[in-house]
């Protein structure tokens, strides 16, 4: 996995992981056409994440299609005062589930495969995590992505139920 700093217009400092590059061929009438995959997650460590796909006959432009697509599907996510997320949670692609527990401050990000450069890149920095159904690297990275979408703060839970936070707890 290949890290590398980039900014957009927002001049955000966007961090950029290459999770998979895969060489793919197309079957055509003159033979076979030789292309590239590239999956990429984009993250700022603050909160921000995007995971993006880019094909192209070569993978230095599969890999900026795929900063172009993670870029236009990047989300907020919330973070606890220790950086973690809010609450346990699940998310679904495809066939693969990925499950998402808060931990103890100090554990560090225990995850696996595409759904560890996820949590990694949100600035998520302590968390249990666990892919289930599936070892697709791309939907196991957009299963991550879904639960980290769903995730609500207290003030939001608060807020659609009508009651106060003290309420709450």
């Amino acid at each position: 996995m290949k890290k590398k700093n980039i900014k957009n217009k927002d001049e955000n400092n966007w961090e950029e992981k290459v999770v998979q590059v895969k060489r793919v061929t197309k079957v055509v009438k003159g033979g076979k056409k030789l292309s590239f995959r590239a999956v990429l997650v984009i993250g700022n460590e603050n909160g921000q994440i995007g995971v993006g796909v880019g094909k192209a006959n070569d993978v230095i432009g599969a890999v900026k299609k795929g900063v172009a697509d993670a870029k236009k599907h990047a989300i907020n996510i919330p973070l606890t005062k220790y950086l973690s997320i809010p609450h346990p949670i699940n998310g679904t692609a495809g066939a693969a589930k990925v499950m998402l527990r808060p931990s103890a401050t100090g554990s560090g990000v225990i995850a696996g495969g595409s759904t560890r450069a996820v949590l990694e890149l949100a600035g998520i920095k302590n968390i249990l995590a666990k892919q289930l159904g599936s070892n697709n690297t791309l939907n196991n990275a957009r299963a991550a992505l879904n639960a980290l979408r769903n995730l609500r703060t207290f003030e939001e839970t608060a807020k659609s139920r009508d009651i106060e936070i003290n309420e709450l707890y």
